[in-house]
């Protein structure tokens, strides 16, 4: 600093002409004015040390306070690492068992909803076991609440389980019940009326009115109605004896009215061949004549037949004494048979050489041949026409089928019902028509054959008898 006011005074006195007294005071006023200057320049310097001082304190003071603060943040965000550590960890923990309770609850969900469907199905199956019993039309009447349960309608209760309950050993009991008892019923004419009434369990109903017995199927409509056809006349006898209490059997449909229903629906001969198409009049037809030439046949063979006829016994017993008249006279009283006539002609030429009368015999033989085997041939044919007559009606009702099929579809099978019972019952029709004419066919040939062969064993036995009495006979 001393430099610079001293460079200072000599540029005052260069600049400014002074006194020598001046000259004097000036060194002096140039002293004090650097005393001034330093103890100014002391004043700030103090001035700025201490506020030197001061700026180190507070930056000293505002690092420790930091360096707290930091530390307190450092250990507040380890505490809170280890804070989501342990939220993590219980997250985890949280999650594993939220997935074990998902488990659980879909377990049990699947479960309840199991359970509730199968007390719609039994709701639903008591309904129509009810609705089916019997005994319901003489005032047994159905749970309401089970058809709204069965439809799905509102979550079963523990109230309307304990009823299904109730009503399902309810039906239990009944199913061993056998009432007879005076109830209304619906007969066969369409007419309401008062009649007497068997009930075994929920399975058969039967009724006797006015004299007529039969079995009773059970309407949708909760009423007893009368099927429109009547029972065989030992079942009718069967249940008017257990009505009567003079028997311990009775007959059940156990199939609850179904094998009943199907005995009502089931065709008549009449009815199955009605439904055979125009194929069936022709194997009637066949039916008809086959039999017609049955009956003759067997009538002509059965007044031929020559198995207990003792021609040959008695020829050869008036043989023996030479009367060979006597033995002609035998064989014309039997002229009816085949047998006599052969051994007739035989002895007519009893004269000849043995081949000539094999021959005549066999000529005889051969002539009576086909007035016994008259239509044996026509029944054969027929025979064999029948099944061919059925496997035509078979193809004309499948073309129908598929005709059917063409026009409408496969979706309703009733539609095709016609066909195809043309088709089975021709099959059917035409198998029981050949099946028993081609058996009595072979009959009848059989005892054809067994007949031409008898002739033909007593013609040898003639010839061998005409000329051993020949050889015995004087020259």
């Amino acid at each position: 600093m001393k430099p610079f006011f001293s460079t200072l005074l000599v540029v005052v006195l260069l600049a400014s002409p002074l006194s020598a007294q001046e000259m004097r005071m000036l060194p002096r006023a140039a002293e004090q004015a650097r005393e001034s200057l330093a103890a100014k320049a002391r004043e700030e310097k103090a001035a700025a040390e201490k506020a030197a001082a001061e700026s180190r304190a507070q930056v000293l003071s505002d690092r420790a306070a930091l360096e707290k603060a930091v530390a307190e943040l450092e250990a507040s965000r380890n505490r809170l690492a280890a804070e989501v550590t342990r939220l993590e960890e219980r997250g985890s923990k949280l999650a594993a068992e939220e997935g074990t309770v998902n488990e659980e609850l879909a377990q049990t969900d699947g479960m309840i909803r199991e359970l509730v469907g199968q007390i719609r199905i039994n709701a639903k199956d008591l309904d129509t076991l009810i609705g089916q019993n019997p005994q319901s039309a003489m005032g047994e009447k159905a749970a309401s609440f089970l058809s709204a349960v069965a439809e799905d309608e509102r979550f079963p209760s523990m109230d309307e389980v304990r009823a299904m309950t109730g009503a399902l050993l309810d039906q239990i009991r009944r199913t061993g019940e056998v009432s007879l008892q005076r109830g209304g019923m619906v007969d066969r004419a369409g007419k309401e009326v008062e009649a007497e009434l068997l009930l075994i369990g929920p399975f058969t109903a039967a009724y006797r009115h006015e004299g007529e017995t039969g079995f009773l199927n059970h309407g949708s409509g909760g009423k007893l109605y009368a099927l429109s056809r009547l029972p065989g006349s030992r079942l009718k006898k069967q249940l008017d004896r257990y009505m009567e209490g003079k028997d311990e059997a009775v007959p059940v449909d156990i199939s609850r009215g179904g094998a009943l229903r199907q005995l009502t629906h089931q065709l008549s001969l009449t009815g199955q061949i009605s439904k055979g198409g125009p194929i069936v009049w022709p194997i009637l037809a066949i039916l008809v004549i086959g039999l017609l030439i049955i009956v003759e046949r067997s009538v002509y063979l059965f007044a031929r037949r020559h198995t207990s006829l003792p021609l040959l016994e008695q020829i050869r017993t008036l043989s023996a004494s030479g009367d060979w008249n006597g033995s002609q006279e035998i064989c014309r009283q039997w002229g009816k048979k085949p047998l006599a006539r052969v051994l007739l002609a035989g002895l007519l030429a009893k004269d000849l050489q043995r081949e000539d009368m094999e021959n005549v015999l066999q000529e005889a033989i051969l002539k009576e041949i086909p007035p016994l085997e008259r239509f044996l041939s026509t029944l054969g044919m027929l025979t064999a026409i029948a099944p061919l007559l059925g496997l035509l009606g078979t193809v004309t009702g499948m073309i129908n089928v598929f005709h059917v099929i063409t026009l409408h579809g496969a979706s309703d099978p009733r539609l095709m019902s016609g066909g195809i019972s043309e088709a089975l019952v021709t099959t059917m029709l035409g198998l029981s028509v050949a099946i028993p004419l081609m058996l009595l066919h072979n009959m009848l040939s059989r005892g054809v054959d067994r007949m031409i062969g008898d002739m033909e064993e007593q013609s040898v036995a003639l010839v061998n008898v005409i000329h051993h009495h020949k050889r015995e006979a004087p020259c």
